[in-house]
């Protein structure tokens, strides 16, 4: 019976460190996903600004 606790215990700790690694990797692919929306709106958004800059507002004759 203690055999069988210890070995319970054993594969309880393996599951907490198996999460917290999924938690990290999970935290790693969040991070690049926000790093890779900032950049595209960042272009985007220079890009969209470039292409109204182009335009004239003023009125016809």
């Amino acid at each position: 019976m203690e055999r069988a606790g210890r070995v319970l215990r054993a594969r309880w700790a393996g599951l907490a460190e198996e999460r917290g690694a999924t938690a990290i990797e999970y935290a790693l692919m969040l991070a690049l996903i926000a790093m890779v929306i900032v950049a595209a709106v960042a272009y985007l958004g220079q890009s969209t600004n470039d292409v109204f800059a182009n335009f004239s507002f003023e009125p016809a004759p």
